[in-house]
């Protein structure tokens, strides 16, 4: 044995590993000393006794990694089926807007033999305004000796489509457009487009095209009709409230955490949402009994439950400053009991500290003002615009608590607010559709405007229709009476986008924070994320 062992320790030495004072540290074999290649090993070490041994039955680490592949393929084809089911519901609203289109132009045009379908008969306008005068439809005359129609809209039981009988210069304009031509609706100042005229709303947004979708994901967590719903500040988590008083957190992002998911039960209507500008940990939410709860979605708990004076006990928006731990809120007085926001009360304006959550003080607007239904800070917080169902807008200075300016913007009540995103121009939505951007240098003046009445009609304060801008400000999303919502392109050449359908109004709309993603809110419940190319 003595005699081997030379041989032996040179045969070794041959093959052998040179001695490493730190292998771990080593390249070569750091990867033998990793956690990853220890639980390798023990899985494979594993996987080779329970074949051995129970050939009938995987182990419990790979019946987890089969479960999270067929989960993972069951949202691939939820999606798939998702993009699928707003397809065809788009093909069968075009279908059914092209019926509806060729039952109007029935009722219009005179009667066409049949040996003559393929002409188009001419319509007389002087022959149609007579035949309307025998009928009794009154007439009158706009500023420019125009001739106008004063005769009331179809029923809708009857028809869903709404005919226009503006005749600005001499003739009835019976083309398609989404911004008024006739001057006895033209605002002051109106820039004119030149788009033609359409009979109803759903032709306005049929001439529009579709968006062109990436993903898009619908959540179905409510039983009533959508009231808010709001990005947080990340854009990773998402507010929805409904008529009914409920507000959910959730998350559209399989890879964003969903442990702050949760279920808010407030008891009665919601009517403004806002997430704290600084981070996603608070959401402040104002109720038509003039109550604003603070959410914190951390501890998952109501930290702060305020109310409003008793004279005011209508909370219509909230807002949280960018910069400072503060927070504004309008609240309006009770007024007629009807569906127009005009009859609501005298307004209120009051500043909130979010750390001791009491009052701070009260923004002056005079004397039995008329109710703020819209409330938006500019980029550093030192500027709070205010709209009011009065058509004013108001500007203030969060510093000295004063109104530093205000304008006449429309003829009716304003029920949306927003800065432009240079902040050198701010946009306004009336109740009556019209959209207006004011210059800020110069206030009173419009540098772009659309009408959007025929899809965005007068409403009740529970659904007062608003709009978001995008990360960029080239994109307007509006909330619309029909299925579809426009997307203007704001001072651009191009008319603009439709939305994939709900199956009923949409009633409220956001935009994440950085990407092109909106929020739109139905009237059938459902909140759907869509993320456009």
């Amino acid at each position: 044995m003595t005699c081997c062992t030379p041989t032996l320790i040179g045969l070794v030495g041959l093959v052998a590993i040179p001695y490493l004072k730190n292998p771990n540290l080593d390249p070569q074999f750091r990867i033998y000393f990793s956690r990853e290649w220890y639980d390798a090993l023990q899985l494979s070490v594993r996987n080779f006794f329970c074949v051995v041994f129970n050939g009938s039955r995987l182990p419990a680490i790979l019946k987890i990694s089969s479960e999270k592949n067929t989960v993972h393929r069951l949202k691939k084809d939820i999606k798939q089926l998702n993009l699928k089911l707003s397809q065809l519901q788009a093909l069968l609203e075009e279908k059914e807007a092209h019926l509806i289109q060729q039952k109007s132009e029935s009722a219009l045009v005179p009667a066409v033999k049949k040996d003559q379908i393929g002409d188009v008969p001419t319509i007389n306008a002087e022959s149609l305004l007579r035949g309307m005068c025998e009928e009794g439809i009154p007439f009158c005359k706009d500023d420019q000796g125009a001739v106008a129609s004063s005769a009331p809209l179809l029923d809708e039981s009857e028809s869903r489509q709404h005919y226009n009988y503006n005749a600005p210069q001499k003739f009835i304009s019976f083309m398609s457009s989404d911004s008024i031509c006739s001057s006895s609706y033209a605002h002051p100042g109106e820039e004119r487009q030149g788009s033609p005229y359409t009979e109803n709303g759903e032709t306005a947004l049929e001439e529009l095209p579709e968006v062109k979708v990436d993903f898009q994901e619908t959540f179905l967590g409510h039983t009533s009709p959508i009231s808010r719903c709001r990005f947080s500040a990340s854009g990773d988590n998402i507010a929805s409230a409904s008529v009914d008083g409920t507000v959910r957190i959730w998350t559209y992002d399989p890879s964003t955490p969903s442990s702050r998911n949760a279920t808010i039960y407030c008891g009665t209507e919601i009517t403004a949402l806002d997430w704290d500008c600084k981070s996603d940990r608070l959401l402040l939410i104002g109720t038509a009994d003039g109550r604003i709860k603070a959410w914190n979605v951390d501890a998952k708990r109501v930290v702060c439950d305020l109310s409003t004076s008793k004279q005011f006990s209508r909370v219509l928006d909230v807002k949280c400053s960018p910069v400072e731990p503060i927070f504004v809120s309008a609240a309006a007085s009770k007024g007629q009991v009807t569906n127009s926001i005009q009859t609501l009360g005298f307004a209120s304006l009051t500043v909130w500290n979010m750390k001791t959550w009491k009052a701070m003080s009260v923004l002056p607007l005079g004397e039995d003002p008329p109710a703020i239904t819209s409330l938006c800070f500019n980029h550093n917080g030192k500027i709070l615009a205010a709209s009011a169902i009065d058509g004013m807008i108001h500007m203030f200075d969060m510093a000295a608590g004063l109104q530093i300016t205000g304008w006449p913007a429309h003829d009716s009540a304003i029920s949306s607010i927003l800065f432009g995103p240079d902040e050198t121009s701010i946009f306004s939505l009336g109740i009556d559709g019209k959209i207006f951007e004011w210059s800020l240098q110069n206030p009173g003046q419009v540098l772009w405007s659309r009408n959007c009445s025929r899809f965005c009609k007068p409403t009740s304060a529970s659904c007062r229709h608003e709009m978001a801008l995008d990360a960029n400000g080239k994109r307007l999303l509006v909330t619309s009476d029909l299925v579809r919502a426009p997307i203007y392109q704001v001072q651009g050449d191009m008319n603009g986008l439709r939305t994939l359908p709900h199956s009923a109004a949409i009633t409220t709309v956001d935009w994440h924070p950085t990407l092109p993603i909106f929020l739109t809110g139905s009237a059938d419940n459902s909140v759907r994320v869509t993320s456009i190319l």
